[in-house]
């Protein structure tokens, strides 16, 4: 990890993991570390795409210590140590953008930035079309894993 912190990526993974299931085996905390390392015109996250303002370490490590803010608060534990209907009785709310205690980025906007990150990796990877058995066919191949 360059950017993330341990703790931030475990927090990423399980955040990532009950929003696509297969994020967190996809590796979306080192995908997002890697991708904050780079120049803002060359990374890949959503958050680009979104017009999220840079630097975008800013806005996950707020998003995530968010989360996890309020997961302590309403349960008296990390967000990663809750349990599938705890972590959805926080996320349901937070796509409507109704979570009480949230202090970090828009909430729907964090919700769709980490959402389509973990979905790129789970389901837009060449090893994901494989394990779905579909030719992958892209327009220009990706160097590598991440």
């Amino acid at each position: 990890l360059r950017i993330l912190s341990r703790a931030e990526a475990t927090r990423l993974e399980a955040f990532g993991e009950a929003l696509v299931p297969g994020a967190r085996d996809a590796g979306i905390a080192h995908f997002v570390d890697v991708q904050l390392s780079r120049p803002h015109g060359q990374s890949l996250l959503t958050a680009r795409y979104l017009d999220v303002m840079p630097p975008h370490d800013a806005f996950y490590k707020s998003g995530i210590a968010a989360l996890d803010s309020v997961a302590r608060a309403r349960h008296g534990r990390a967000f990663a140590q809750l349990g599938e209907a705890e972590q959805a009785g926080i996320i349901g709310p937070m796509l409507a953008g109704d979570l009480d205690g949230w202090n970090g980025p828009p909430q729907p906007l964090f919700y769709l930035a980490v959402r389509s990150d973990a979905a790129d990796l789970v389901y837009g990877t060449m090893a994901a079309f494989e394990r779905m058995n579909v030719p992958y066919v892209a327009h220009i191949e990706p160097p590598g894993g991440w």
